[in-house]
């Protein structure tokens, strides 16, 4: 039986990699950047490919999918919205910029789920599957009618009775990803072997394989370590020690200052927390962070910068204001190593940043690699060029961009393999073993 699939927000198809290694043939895609979605072309050519804003190309996307069909079913109906209107990454700046006025309470990315859902009315799949960050399930959006409800009532209402469904947080280091990423998987079916089988398990999500300590039955989790450890070294102290001839595993460099900082650093402790490098004092009071009345996460103005035994300047990430050195003003989690036995924290579009989120090397004074990235991000895994259609090179910005955007694909196999097992048969009930509720039941 020949599977097919509608990509929406498609951006350089690092999750529809899963999908059409499940066996469908992704017939249409819709992605509103070029930069993304010319990478796409390449690593997907047999697709035909609209770029655009999908509340006009709507119609479109509509009209070349059924003449793709042929008066076939459409089996999958696949959308990742953005997320930036959701995400808690930002949040803080999120909810300053509404107090001040200078942002909508409702932010208009989140609305782009009305296109989606009308898409699937339209078209009516076999399944709908809906990736987002987990703050989806609380967010509201404005209806066709301007109407504040929460997306996921949103979606139920709109699909109607024929299709059962809910939303589950999915963690994809229970996958065997070398990360931890959790996402709100948002599912609905009117095949009514999925039907049954959701109402029967009451989860459309498969059993983990993987868990933090490895327990009944499940592996370990993947750390960094079993997927980075065996690349050859690198410092990002000079030009000689930071690249390496394996394509993309390369770094930028660090100035002086920021290296000493990150060299410094010990295992899995932020640069904040730096004790003295000139008499070894180790008692200098650590950094920390306090939510404040508006909710909003807000670091210490209180961390020491100064030695409190020999008062010189700590390690610790600083900036120049008015002749005077200050510290940073940053998060607990910034100029962090990274666990090497773990797995990562979710690979964000700043990943090439020291101050980003845990991002700095578990052992060695630099950031990640893309090419340690792209096996993080379970892309080892995959055929997938960083290449374009019109032959025009690939930045690192757009790659970091991408990988902080798109879900693992490794990790979106096993659901869409899962749901495949599903609907056609070859599943059988006591490997359920997910959540016995879904946030669309709770919502009920």
């Amino acid at each position: 039986m020949t599977r097919t699939a509608l990509s929406l927000f498609t951006s350089g198809g690092l999750g529809d990699l899963a999908v059409r290694q499940a066996g469908f043939d992704i017939l249409v895609s819709n992605e509103v950047l070029e930069d993304r979605h010319a990478l796409f072309k390449f690593n997907f050519p047999s697709t035909f490919a609209i770029t655009g804003d999908i509340w006009r190309q709507a119609g479109r996307i509509e009209a070349e999918t059924l003449q793709r069909l042929s008066g076939k079913a459409l089996t999958l109906l696949y959308a990742t919205p953005p997320c930036q209107g959701m995400s808690k990454n930002g949040r803080g700046k999120l909810l300053s910029a509404i107090r001040a006025g200078r942002k909508p309470v409702h932010d208009e990315r989140n609305r782009l789920i009305v296109p989606t859902i009308e898409l699937a009315r339209r078209l009516q799949p076999e399944i709908l599957l809906l990736e987002n960050v987990p703050e989806m399930a609380d967010t509201l959006v404005l209806d066709e009618h301007d109407k504040p409800v929460r997306i996921l009532e949103y979606v139920a209402e709109r699909l109607g009775p024929d299709y059962a469904g809910g939303a589950e947080v999915v963690e994809f280091a229970d996958y065997g990803v070398p990360q931890c990423r959790q996402r709100l998987i948002t599912i609905y079916s009117r095949n009514q072997h999925i039907k049954d089988w959701l109402s029967s398990c009451g989860s459309l999500t498969p059993q983990p394989t993987h868990a933090a300590e490895g327990r009944d039955g499940a592996k370990p989790w993947v750390s960094v370590r079993d997927a980075i450890a065996h690349f050859p070294p690198l410092d990002a102290k000079s030009p000689e020690t930071a690249a390496s001839e394996i394509p993309f595993h390369r770094v930028p460099l660090l100035d002086a200052m920021k290296y000493w900082w990150v060299e410094n650093t010990p295992p899995e402790r932020s640069a904040f927390d730096n004790q003295c490098a000139a008499c070894g004092f180790a008692q200098n009071p650590t950094h920390s962070s306090v939510r404040d009345s508006s909710g909003i996460n807000r670091a210490s103005r209180m961390t020491p910068l100064h030695c409190q035994q020999c008062g010189k300047m700590l390690p610790r990430p600083s900036v120049e204001r008015n002749g005077k050195r200050q510290l940073m003003h940053g998060y607990t989690s910034a100029y962090k190593r990274m666990s090497y036995d773990k797995p990562a924290s979710a690979l964000t579009r700043n990943l090439s940043y020291a101050c980003s989120d845990n991002k700095i090397h578990p052992e060695q004074n630099r950031v990640l690699s893309l090419h340690e990235a792209f096996h993080i991000h379970s892309l080892d895994q995959y055929d997938y060029a960083w290449r374009r259609t019109d032959g025009r090179k690939v930045s690192d910005k757009t790659i970091r961009e991408i990988i902080g955007e798109s879900v693992p694909p490794a990790g979106m196999q096993a659901l869409v393999d899962h749901l495949v097992g599903i609907l056609e048969g070859t599943k059988l009930h006591f490997e359920a073993v997910g959540p016995l509720f879904s946030l669309s039941n709770r919502a009920a």
